[in-house]
């Protein structure tokens, strides 16, 4: 019986529909990280460019994700996925084509990463905001808990099937599979049914945004830890997508190799949403903080470099510890803003922790051939400590603490 009530969403069609278009989507998003990584080392072998063409996708995602939250909820929601995985699909079907002609140029990836930013800038705003529509009020949690599962799911699988598959054929192979689940994914989700009334009608852009603003900017440590992800982010996400396929081309096997040390990582993730399943910490912010250091010693890993095996342990470790942040953290924004602002609230999160990561994916090849990928990986790793113990200075980071004993997860 318990096991029935948790997939009860499942028997709703419309999230049946909307689990599998988006597990579909982010499935393929997993394979393409591997595939477009590999493709421009192959392609010009250089750190730099790497980072440029990740950086072309994160800047107008981070630029147009307040927009997207916007028209995600004046308009039909599946309508505005439906339209993002078209043309996520389109680009990366183009990428695929100039991949496997050899006609491909880095100007070329630059553009396709850039067009893929914008599209899901307005996907995933949407895929939040949609899952209400799908369910009864009584099923959230579980509905939530199953697409989180989805989630951690596809990456698992994405990046193995990702690293065999580049290493196998060719990255451009490889991104034309991405380019299929993203047109896979639009059909599911665009054969969903929704009554037109369910979304919200136009308002006051500039206004909702001050609104949100004011709230988000009245709690301290909500903009203190925004505040040090948003250098954390930068700096670990630029080593990890950047310097990572590097050291793994040179020393770990390939993009097989890395392919297995995102596919542990993922399974850390699933393992750590477990863990705080059962464990359930009262003060929330505390352990989501320590959570944040387990993610270092996989970057400590990287800049030896250990051998697979040890990189790949750490990353499992690396998945537990952002899982743990994450869940702690999306259970503190739920239980200390009110709901009818978290969504405001929640985009100037994003906003502010993801604002610096196209500086963070630009610089790290720079920076790593002026003072070495060791020596890089080493100052990430001190970074995010000297982060993380920063962030304990305030108070209400070491002291708040869970309301309610059933917070919903999301």
């Amino acid at each position: 019986m318990r096991l029935a009530g948790r997939l009860g969403p499942l028997a709703e069609r419309q999230f049946r529909l909307l689990f599998a278009g988006r597990t579909v989507s982010l499935f393929g998003n997993a394979i393409a990280g591997i595939a477009l990584a590999f493709a421009v080392l192959d392609l010009t072998g250089s750190k730099s460019d790497l980072g440029f063409v990740l950086a072309a996708r994160a800047v107008p995602q981070v630029l147009f994700l307040l927009v997207g939250g916007i028209w995600a909820d004046r308009l039909q929601r599946n309508h505005v996925m439906v339209a993002s995985n078209l043309l996520s699909g389109a680009s990366q079907a183009m990428l695929a084509a100039l991949l496997l002609t050899g006609s491909a140029q880095l100007w070329m990836l630059i553009a396709l990463a850039a067009a893929n930013g914008v599209s899901s800038a307005f996907f995933f705003p949407a895929s939040t905001g949609i899952v209400p529509q799908t369910v009864p009020a009584s099923m959230l949690q579980s509905a939530n808990a199953l697409l989180r599962l989805g989630l951690n799911a596809s990456y698992i699988v994405g990046a193995a099937i990702g690293g065999v598959l580049v290493a196998a054929t060719s990255p451009g192979a490889a991104m034309a599979v991405d380019a299929a689940t993203f047109l896979l994914g639009a059909l599911l989700i665009g054969l969903m049914s929704l009554p037109a009334g369910l979304h919200m009608e136009g308002s006051h852009f500039l206004a909702e945004l001050a609104e949100g603003w004011r709230e988000f900017a009245s709690r301290t440590w909500l903009w203190a830890i925004v505040l040090q992800f948003s250098v954390v982010n930068a700096a670990s996400v630029g080593a990890m997508q950047v310097l990572g396929p590097t050291i793994a081309k040179q020393s770990l096997g390939g993009a097989a190799g890395w392919g297995l040390i995102l596919t542990c990582q993922s399974a850390g993730l699933v393992l750590g949403g477990l863990l705080q399943l059962r464990l359930r910490p009262r003060r929330l912010l505390l352990v989501a903080t320590f959570g944040v250091l387990l993610a270092t010693p996989v970057l400590v890993a990287l800049a030896v470099p250990l051998t697979l095996a040890a990189v790949a342990a750490c990353a499992v470790l690396a998945g537990i510890g952002i899982e743990t942040f994450g869940i702690n953290w999306d259970t503190a924004m739920q239980q200390e803003v009110p709901g009818e602002k978290l969504s405001r609230v929640s985009s100037y999160d994003a906003l502010g922790s993801w604002v610096l990561i196209p500086l963070g994916l630009a610089l790290a090849g720079p920076v790593s051939d002026v003072l070495g990928t060791s020596t890089t990986l080493y100052a990430v790793a001190v970074l995010n400590v000297g982060a993380a113990l920063a962030v304990l200075g305030v108070g209400d980071v070491r002291t708040l603490r869970r309301v309610q004993p059933a917070i919903t997860i999301s």
